[in-house]
């Protein structure tokens, strides 16, 4: 017995102690947080973040719109010939950067510096003749309206038409030095070239151009001593004239008659002076167009060479002006919505990675694909509705190309800022 019992005081002591314990009121419990709780303040707080994150990339993409369907774009002038020619002068190669004005090319200007002779010797002989009609007409009034006899005044004008003849024989010799020499200079070219021809060095149409030239020229001649001629017969006429008026009175009834034709052959000869100064003016201005002079600055693309002919019209050259290139980016028709002009955009560019500041200038009028040469028929039917992309001009602001190294046709890519 009092083994069991020693046996049992453990248990019973310590049963005790804890019911002492619980039954105490100074000692407060203790109390754990759970892990459940903890997993879900953790939940909470994740989802927070990622709403905030995804509240500011929001905010963040929908401030700007872009693409890499984007290339640099500008306008080629193309340079070309307005007059036909030898190309005597290539002054630019092939991508040399010229500045407004430069000369690019020379036409031989021979030929029309000819022209331009002929032109002034055929005006001056037409202002001869108009003054000399112009003071026929006066004689004509006076003797009508007078009635009278050619008096001292009447025959000094007559002595004066007589010297205006004279300056026309004049003229006419002039010319006829003038035809003779070119027909000189006409006939050595003939020569010339049938040697070249002969060896195969020159062109047979080159040849025959001078042959035909040759003959112009000789038909020139013959044309300026018929010229010759019919100024000394108008000296004999007026010479004719002033004996006449110093016989005979002048018939009262025929003068308004004869007044009348004097003064439409005076009207006649003013406007063949306007149409001898007109055929100056425009040898003047064909001689000019010899010399091919750059539009703008840029650089050129070389297409013609020396000893090419060229005619009315033929493209020499291109000139690419890289100070005046814009941004062509074709933006899908669904991120126009906030898109305007004037708005800030930033240009990437493939070929060194650069960055260049721009704004839009302004959207086109319709899609791409209507500017095509066969724009898409969407009235069939199996139409399948495909996102439109519409070309957004964009340019650069002041100073940002001025190195030249936006080239028209590189790829780039356009980042638009709504905000």
């Amino acid at each position: 017995m009092p083994d069991q019992e020693t046996a049992k005081s453990p248990e019973t002591s310590a049963s005790s102690t804890r019911n002492t314990a619980m039954e105490s009121p100074s000692t407060p419990p203790v109390v754990y947080p759970s892990r459940r709780s903890q997993k879900r303040w953790v939940i909470v707080a994740v989802v927070v973040v990622v709403l905030v994150g995804g509240i500011f990339l929001w905010r963040y993409f929908a401030g700007f719109e872009t693409t890499d369907d984007a290339q640099v774009d500008v306008h080629l002038y193309p340079v070309s010939a307005r007059i036909s020619g030898y190309v005597q002068t290539v002054h630019v190669g092939d991508n040399e950067y010229v500045q407004q004005g430069a000369p690019l090319v020379e036409i031989d200007p021979k030929d029309y510096q000819v022209a331009e002779a002929k032109a002034q010797a055929n005006l001056e002989t037409a202002e001869a003749s108009a003054r000399a009609l112009n003071i026929d007409v006066p004689i004509s009034s006076v003797d009508t309206t007078s009635q009278l006899k050619f008096t001292s005044s009447d025959i000094e004008n007559a002595k004066a038409a007589i010297a205006a003849s004279e300056k026309q024989v004049a003229a006419a010799q002039a010319r006829i030095l003038e035809a003779e020499a070119e027909n000189v200079k006409a006939q050595d070219d003939v020569q010339r070239y049938h040697l070249l021809l002969i060896k195969d060095e020159v062109a047979k149409q080159i040849y025959d151009h001078a042959v035909a030239a040759a003959q112009t020229d000789t038909a020139s001649v013959a044309a300026a001593k018929a010229e010759e001629a019919s100024a000394e017969q108008n000296v004999a006429q007026a010479r004719s004239r002033f004996i006449e008026a110093m016989a005979r009175d002048e018939s009262a009834q025929a003068g308004p008659q004869r007044v009348a034709s004097t003064r439409a052959r005076a009207i006649s000869a003013v406007a063949d002076v306007r149409q001898k100064r007109a055929e100056l003016d425009q040898a003047e201005l064909n001689l000019g167009y010899t010399k091919v002079l750059a539009p703008v600055s840029g650089e050129v693309n070389k297409k013609v060479v020396v000893g090419l002919n060229v005619d009315p019209g033929e493209e020499l050259l291109t000139v690419v002006p890289l100070g005046e290139v814009w941004i062509t980016a074709n933006f899908k028709e669904t991120q126009l919505k906030h898109m305007r002009a004037g708005q800030k955009v930033e240009i990437q560019l493939d070929a060194n990675g650069r960055t260049y500041d721009g704004h839009v200038d302004s959207i086109a009028g319709a899609t791409g694909p209507l500017f095509s040469l066969l724009p898409p028929e969407n009235a069939t039917g199996n139409y399948v509705k495909i996102v439109q992309r519409v070309p957004v001009k964009i340019v650069l602001e002041p100073g940002e190309n001025r190195d030249h190294q936006l080239r028209p046709g590189m790829n780039v890519e356009a980042k638009v800022y709504f905000r």
